[in-house]
This record gives structure tokens, C-alpha cells and sequence, in this order.
């Protein structure tokens, strides 16, 4: 036989590559070393455990193509928290990943040490996500997020679409993360491009990023990203957010991107690296152009660092920006309206805050100084904290309650032209200011412009404002848009409004499925529910119970709510709804044919207890960690404080009740109670240790010192009961919090 030539031989055994690559099947474990493409089709391929991926990547300048190949890790798991293990594992160098879709995992993709990896067009949603334990009325504190540390991976526990460790030269283009908990996670990531994104519609963070400098994370659509909010009952936001830059991420850059509706739009937090010693911090990031709007806390927080915040939009948000210890930092043509503060910066130096737009905030700029710092913080014992030098110019100030709320502060220049209109008192002060300047600016009172000095004291009394003020500085700040970049914007026509921020138990809702948000409950009789959906579609109440009549329209979700008569004495309430209409994908990312009925239920448990409560201290003797036998007698002593009440909820910042410590005090409750027969899950959230018996036998058992968690056993129950519950504080914050419900029929 002839040989043939080696031109002939390469080409003839790519082209058989390239055809076997064509019907490539995924299985189990496997290791990925060479270019491939998978044949297009679902494969179920679960990690081993959670060292184990379903698949590996490993290798050097190497493709591999899914062809929207599905690779779902969820067999046998119906809910989003039992979803475990990593799909992909990715390792070396100069290697593509593209039109993958990955279900199923606690992480999706997870590359280590990876340089020039590229993630293309990929859809890592509907993963992992905790049920959140906050209902409509309360929050729990147990839904905290904490990200201060990620040396060691901690992030990994909540989870990410792509999580990404000392990768650099990265480019994530057109991914897509929603209905998940996190969208993108890197750590020790440098000198990468991350745009044209969708990571939203999750509970916890669109993008994170721990010890990662000089990244470009331009273009994205970052909505939606939030925990901890209810409409009119509390707005904590939980540390959730759209972007999260944590622990010495400097000169990255921040541009054209979507943040609205997440806790925090941007949230920049120094770390615990600069808090020790006071060096360092998340220094010389521009954030720059992005829509942070409609933020329940925060649109943009940028704490104990050096940055630049360039023409931003924040509105509705409780703090436009929130600016605690930074310094030498510029603020400068963002628009801030409709926020409950403007600026808020305690603690601040050297910044400047030129030619911003207020409009019908509430406060516009606040700056103070607290008398103490907290004695266990490196970075006050070894930095100058004083709130001082500030150039606040340029500004314009249009229906803002109070424009300025200066305390404490030394060297507060308010000068070069300011404009100032229909307020009700221009300046705040409420503690002493030393060389406070407010000079040459504008006010319009009276119908005339007037020096802003003259208003010191008075009320404005303005009527309209007309100039503006040129916004030439930004020029040379500017950052091209990337030629291919999407306009990352919520469409005009999508529900805007912290009120459309509505969340359930696994996180917010999308808007693209039937759903009834529970509104509210008048004179505790009365129920009000919305129903939200697609566009067309027939709605049927098809079954309650605990309730006496309903008024239910039928059709089109935008027209009419639901109002319900409870029952007297009714405990367990049920809806089940039935809708009929066009196709949807559920938050679970189950596709749904048009015109087949899909039936789905809300369901409230309200029976009420009566607690009995008391307080008392303990000490060295009666510690519960070293001495429980002594610490359960303080149960029969004395109490120093006792209470009734229907609902075992308790948040505490400081002492529980006149009389007793601040920390390091002891709570026990008990109630008895009838129940009719059927199976109940009882969960409890506890700050610090907690333990809980019924009827004499101990089912929860988290006897330490934690941070808020919450702990579920499920029982039967039928006749009389007797709940016991023991907790103790070990110091700081304190919770417990007594919840249950009622399962099956």
C-alpha cells in the first residue's frame, strides 16, 4: 500500500475526527482531552459526588462544542436544594467551551487555573437555590448571605451557574444563568471580559467577584438578583445583589450593564484584609454608565476604598449610593431619583461630588461622623476616620426634601454653582461643622435665584428649575461601548418598581409563569391575592378550603384580584388554581404545552400558639456549652423577664427585655396546644444555640454558636402536644424564630 504524503494523512484524520465528533455521546465521567462536538440531545449524567464532576476538560488549546447538548445532573430530584455536585470540570489552558446547557448541579462549570478560557452561549440555568425561609410578613435572618471569606471557597456553598478560580484572560460571552442562585463567581480572576450576559432571575448575585483585578464586565443583564424584600413589610436585601466585588478587586471596570431590581445594584465591600490592618482595599474601579435602579437597599454601595462612579442611573432605591469610610473618590454625573438618600457617606475623605442630578429624593447629600468607632475595627485604629474635605459642586437638587444633611464633618465645600429647587429646608445640621463653606450656588425661592447662603435657615419655596449643567468632565472617563455589545436595558414594557420585585420560597418570580403573589390580609379576615402571568390565558379557582367565598375573575390576570373570605377559626388555608393558555417554562425549567391545563396551589398555616416566655442570665456556672445540667435549672429560677404572646419571633440587637444582658442570656418558651391529625413540618431559626422537644422528646439539636440558621424536622401530630424550646446568646446579634406548616392533604 502507499504511503500517503503527511499534508494527506493530517487531513485525512481530521476529516475522520471531525465525523466522529459529529455523533459524540457524553458519558459518565468522562475526560475530555481533544476538539470535540456532541451529538444534540438530553443526557443524564449526575456528579459522583461532589469532587467528582459528570464531565472533565482538560488539556491545551482545545474546542468543545455541545451543540445544545442538555447535560442534567437532577435525575430523581424534583427540587432546586437537593440538586448536588459539580457538572464540568475544566483545567489547562487556551480552551473553549460553547452551546452547552447544564441542569441539575449545585455548580454547573467550575475552571481552575484555566488561562484564555473562553465560555460561549451556554445556558447553565435552573441549578442549584435554597429555599428561602422569609415569608410575606417577616424576614428570616437565617437567609443571610455571608461572602467575607473565599480563600479557602467558601462561595461554593451557595452555589454558581460558573465559578471560576485563578483563571485569567478569561472571556464568558452570551451565557445565560436564571432561576438559580448565583450566576457567575470568580476568585483570584484577572485581565478578563465578561459581556453580553444574562444572569438574572436569581437569589443571590448576578456576578460576584472575590480578589480579582483589571476585568471588563460590560453589557449584562444583571436584573433581578435579590433575596430579603417584601413590598411594604421589609426591604434588607440580604446581601444579595447584581454585582458583588469583594476583598481587593481593583481597576476593573464596570460599564453599560443592567442591575436593577437586586439588593444591592452594585455592592463594593473592601475586605476583611483592609479592615484588620486599615491597608488597601476594592481601589480604582470604574463604575461607569450602568442602570442600578429600584435596589431595596442599596443602588450602588462602595465602602472603604478609592473609586470612580461616572453616570449611573439609581432610582427608587433606599440609598442611591452608600459610600460608608471611602475616600478619594469621585461622584460624578449620576442621576439619582426618587431614593430615600441620595449620597449617604459616614466617615468619609477627600471626595468630590460634581454635577449630579437629585430629583425627589428624600435627602440628597448626607455626610457625618459617628462620636465612636467599634473597638474590635484595625482599619479606625490605624487610619485617620474623621468625615472631612469634600467638594460638593455643580450639583442640582430638584424637589429633594433636604438637598444637604451635613454633621460632624470639617472642610465641607458646597460651592460652584449648585442648584438648589423646591425644598423644604436646604440644610441640616445637626451636629457641629468646622470650616463649612456654602457659597456661590443657586436657589430658586420666590420666583428669583438667590445665593444659596440666603436659605440657610428658611424653607424653599421654589417653583420650577430649567438649567442644566453641562456634563463635560465625563469625557475623559468615557468607555467605548464594545462593538458588539447588547443594550443592556429591561425592556421598557417589563414591570419596573420595587413593588414587581414579588418572591416565593425559591427565590424572584420571572413573570413568565401563572403565579398568585399574596397581597395582603385586611382586618385579618379579608385576603387579597394577584394573579400574574402570560398575556392570555384562562384562570379557574378549582379548589379552596378555610376560606367562605370568592370573587375570581376568569380571565386576563390584569384586570381584577382575587378577594377571599376566611372562615372563622380557620387555621389551614388552600387555593389550587388551574390555568389554561399559551406555553411557559416554570421556575423549575419545565416546559409547559400550550392549552394543556397546569393546576398549582398556595397554601398558609396560621395556627397560633400560646407562648410562654422567660428570660434570664447566665454566667460562667450555668454556661450551656460546659454546663447544660445547670444551665436547663435556670428554666425553674426566678426569671428576670417574662412574656406572652401568639408568635415566637424574636430579632435582637441588644437585650430582650428590661433588665436582662445584652449578651449571654438564656430563653425558654412553651406552649401546649390540640392539633387535628395529619403531618406537620416544624422549623425553627436560631442565633445562637437552640434546642426543641415535643412532648418531652428532643427533635432540633443546634446547640452552638452559629450565625441565623434554620433547622426542619417533620412529624405527625393529632391531640394534645406540648412544645419546649431552649435557647441561649452567645453575644451580638441574637434570633429565634418559630415557624410551621401543614403537609400533603
Amino acid at each position: 500500500m502507499k504511503k500517503l504524503a503527511p499534508a494527506l494523512l493530517f487531513c485525512f484524520a481530521m476529516a475522520l475526527t471531525s465525523l466522529a465528533q459529529q455523533s459524540l455521546v457524553p458519558t459518565q465521567g468522562m475526560t475530555i482531552r481533544q476538539s470535540v462536538i456532541f451529538k444534540k440531545d438530553t443526557f443524564w449524567l449526575a456528579a459522583a459526588d461532589s469532587l467528582t464532576p459528570a464531565l472533565r476538560i482538560e488539556g491545551d488549546g482545545i474546542t468543545v462544542d455541545f451543540n445544545g447538548a442538555v447535560i442534567n445532573g437532577g435525575r430523581g430530584k424534583s427540587l432546586p436544594d437537593q440538586f448536588s455536585g459539580t457538572g464540568i470540570v475544566i483545567k489547562g489552558r487556551n480552551i473553549t467551551l460553547k452551546n452547552a446547557v447544564l441542569r441539575g448541579f449545585k455548580v454547573a462549570i467550575f475552571a481552575e487555573g484555566v488561562d484564555s478560557l473562553r465560555l460561549l452561549d451556554s445556558d447553565l440555568s435552573y441549578n442549584w437555590r435554597p429555599r428561602l425561609h422569609s415569608i410575606r410578613e417577616r424576614e428570616d435572618f437565617s437567609d443571610w448571605l455571608s461572602f467575607h471569606q473565599n480563600d479557602k471557597d467558601e462561595w461554593l456553598r451557595y452555589g454558581a451557574g460558573i465559578y471560576l478560580k485563578n483563571c485569567s484572560n478569561v472571556l464568558v460571552k452570551g451565557c445565560t444563568v436564571t432561576q438559580g442562585m448565583n450566576g457567575l463567581l470568580m476568585t483570584g480572576c484577572n485581565d478578563g471580559l465578561f459581556y453580553n450576559n444574562s444572569f438574572h432571575f436569581n437569589s443571590g448575585l448576578g456576578i460576584g467577584m472575590y480578589r480579582s483585578s483589571r476585568n471588563r464586565v460590560m453589557h449584562n443583564r444583571l436584573d433581578f438578583n435579590v433575596r430579603g424584600y417584601s413590598h411594604g413589610f421589609y426591604q434588607r436585601g440580604q446581601d444579595s445583589a447584581g454585582i458583588l466585588v469583594y476583598e481587593q478587586c481593583n481597576e476593573n471596570t464596570f460599564a453599560y450593564n443592567s442591575a436593577t431590581h437586586s439588593g444591592d445594584g452594585f455592592f463594593l465591600w473592601a475586605g476583611q484584609t483592609t479592615m484588620d490592618p486599615g491597608e488597601g482595599g476594592c481601589n480604582d474601579n470604574l463604575i461607569y454608565s450602568n442602570d442600578f435602579s429600584y435596589a431595596p437597599t442599596n443602588g450602588i454601595e462602595v465602602t472603604f476604598s478609592r473609586n470612580k462612579i461616572i453616570q449611573n442611573l439609581m432610582e427608587e432605591c433606599t440609598y442611591g449610593i452608600w459610600g460608608g469610610y471611602s475616600y478619594e473618590s469621585l461622584v460624578l454625573a449620576n442621576r439619582i431619583n426618587s431614593c430615600r438618600y441620595g449620597i449617604a457617606i459616614e466617615h468619609g475623605q477627600d471626595n468630590s461630588i460634581i454635577n449630579n442630578f437629585f430629583m425627589a429624593d428624600t435627602i440628597g447629600v448626607q455626610l457625618w461622623a459617628r462620636p465612636t468607632q467599634p473597638a474590635d475595627w484595625g482599619y479606625a485604629k490605624n487610619r485617620d476616620v474623621s468625615s472631612r474635605e469634600y467638594q460638593i459642586g455643580r450639583n442640582s437638587f430638584m424637589v429633594v426634601s433636604i438637598p444637604l444633611k451635613i454633621s460632624a464633618s470639617k472642610k465641607v465645600v458646597v460651592n460652584d454653582g449648585n442648584g438648589f429647587a423646591m425644598f423644604d429646608k436646604l440644610l441640616v445640621v445637626e451636629k457641629p461643622n468646622e470650616d463649612f463653606e456654602l457659597a456661590n450656588n443657586e436657589v430658586m425661592g420666590d420666583g428669583d435665584w438667590h445665593d444659596a447662603a440666603d436659605f440657610m435657615d428658611l424653607n424653599g419655596i421654589a417653583r420650577s428649575i430649567t438649567r442644566m449643567v453641562p456634563f463635560e468632565e465625563i469625557k475623559q472617563y468615557a468607555v467605548d461601548e464594545l462593538p458588539d455589545g447588547i443594550m443592556a436595558m429591561l425592556p421598557l414594557s417589563h414591570p419596573r418598581g420595587r413593588k414587581n420585585i414579588m418572591m416565593n420560597e425559591w427565590g424572584p418570580y420571572n413573570f413568565e409563569f401563572p403565579f398568585v403573589f399574596f397581597d395582603t390580609i385586611e382586618n385579618g379576615i379579608k385576603y387579597v391575592f394577584t394573579p400574574y402571568g402570560p398575556l392570555e390565558g384562562r384562570w379557574d379557582l378549582v379548589n379552596s378550603y378555610g376560606f367562605q367565598t370568592y370573587e375570581a375573575n376568569k380571565k386576563n390576570r390584569f384586570m381584577n384580584k382575587i378577594e377571599l373570605q376566611k372562615l372563622p377559626n380557620a387555621t389551614d388555608l388552600l387555593l389550587e388554581f388551574e390555568y389554561t393558555g399559551p406555553a411557559f417554562t416554570d421556575q423549575f425549567g419545565n416546559y409547559h404545552p400550550a392549552d394543556v391545563p397546569y393546576r398549582f396551589t398556595f397554601r398558609r398555616f396560621e395556627k397560633k400558639l400560646d407562648w410562654k416566655i422567660s428570660w434570664h442570665d447566665y454566667n460562667e456556672a450555668t454556661d450551656p456549652l460546659t454546663h447544660y445540667a445547670d444551665f436547663k435549672k435556670l428554666k425553674t429560677a426566678l426569671p428576670i423577664a417574662t412574656k406572652t404572646t401568639d408568635d415566637l419571633y424574636f430579632a435582637w440587637w441588644g437585650k430582650p427585655a428590661e433588665g436582662v444582658a445584652e449578651d449571654k442570656f438564656a430563653t425558654f418558651a412553651e406552649a401546649e396546644f390540640d392539633m387535628d391529625p395529619g403531618d406537620y413540618a416544624i422549623e425553627l431559626t436560631s442565633d445562637d444555640g437552640a434546642r426543641l422537644f415535643l412532648d418531652g422528646k428532643l427533635l432540633i439539636d443546634r446547640w452552638n454558636v452559629h450565625e441565623p440558621a434554620t433547622d426542619e424536622v417533620r412529624v405527625r401530630l393529632g391531640g394534645h402536644h406540648k412544645i419546649e424550646v431552649e435557647h441561649f446568646d452567645g453575644g451580638g446579634f441574637a434570633t429565634l424564630d418559630f415557624k410551621w406548616r401543614k403537609l400533603g392533604d
